[in-house]
């Protein structure tokens, strides 16, 4: 049995990673909107991360004989000007969730957990790769600039994520 305030967080956290997963597909949508279609499969893809990462915490619940209780997801952001804006806010947003997990695992820590402790050192290493991905295209948009040409060919590598 899992301390009450170690269930609250995680479902707390499955919340986050849904809504991760949601603000994702808005950031698709628009880069779809302006036929970068290289952009919005990455994001897509990224999206469906999100809630696998959501579903790993709710079989983790499950597993350990507690309750997952859902809770609502707001409408995530819509506009954006540009797809660098878009990979600032997704960047900043793997940060805010790098210290919601985090904070889950000082937590687990905190009430002696070491079940949730070893399951969150996944989601530990696995911020580690979201913030260098989403670092990784900001940096390369910054550096292409306005040159339409590059745009394009990162676009066409970004349709190559598997």
């Amino acid at each position: 049995m899992i301390n009450k305030n170690v269930v609250e967080a995680l479902n707390n956290q499955i919340n986050h990673e849904l809504a991760s997963g949601y603000l994702y597909l808005s950031m698709a949508s628009y880069a779809d909107s302006i036929n970068f279609g290289g952009f919005a499969h990455w994001l897509k893809l990224q999206a469906k991360e999100e809630v696998e990462h959501a579903m790993k915490i709710y079989d983790y619940l499950n597993d350990c004989g507690e309750k997952v209780e859902l809770k609502g997801i707001e409408q995530p952001e819509t506009k954006f000007n540009s797809l660098k804006e878009v990979f600032e806010k997704v960047l900043a947003h793997e940060k805010k969730v790098t210290s919601l997990i985090n904070k889950l695992y000082e937590l687990a820590v905190k009430e002696n957990d070491y079940a949730t402790q070893i399951k969150m050192q996944w989601f530990v290493s696995e911020q580690i790769e979201e913030e260098k991905n989403a670092s990784d295209i900001l940096e390369q948009l910054k550096n292409i600039g306005d040159h339409y040409g590059s745009l394009i060919m990162l676009d066409r590598h970004l349709a190559s994520r598997q």
